[in-house]
């Protein structure tokens, strides 16, 4: 099971290049292996999944085991994203880890009832951000039962 996981892509989306080199950097530092794509905005990741999708089965890449959002970004923002994503009878298996600097209640409940998986405000430490992808990486690679794995 876990050469079948070190081969899943995770996604991270997120507007902001330093917290996508902080969220990197943290999650080597923990020790995740997986493969991590980044893209800047909500639009991009729903194109970039889609466009998976039209691929023939041989062709198609791997859809990813874990997609970090952040909920503020342009074009298309987290909350319409999360709503593309768990809408798509393709897509919607896919865990969603909210990743935002939001704390406001409104975001975390329509979160969850958009399909989110998890919410999480991003830490302002940076030892409390490895903390965090080291809790992700114990809890989604190590302890959770994912669709994707084989029996």
């Amino acid at each position: 099971m876990e050469n079948d996981l070190k081969r899943c892509a995770i996604i991270v989306a997120d507007d902001d290049e330093g917290d996508r080199f902080l969220i990197h950097k943290a999650m080597k530092d923990c020790g995740v292996i997986n493969e991590i794509q980044f893209l800047d905005d909500g639009q991009k990741l729903v194109d970039h999944l889609t466009e998976n999708l039209k691929l023939s089965v041989e062709k198609r890449a791997d859809l990813p085991c874990l997609i970090l959002l952040d909920l503020n970004m342009p074009r298309l923002d987290g909350r319409e994203t999360l709503k593309i994503i768990k809408g798509n009878s393709q897509l919607r298996e896919i865990p969603i880890v909210i990743l935002s600097n939001s704390k406001d209640p409104g975001d975390i409940r329509g979160s969850y009832k958009e399909g989110a998986n998890s919410f999480f405000t991003k830490p302002l430490d940076y030892q409390n951000l490895v903390g965090l992808m080291n809790l992700l990486k114990i809890y989604w690679f190590q302890n959770a039962k994912l669709p994707y794995e084989k029996a």
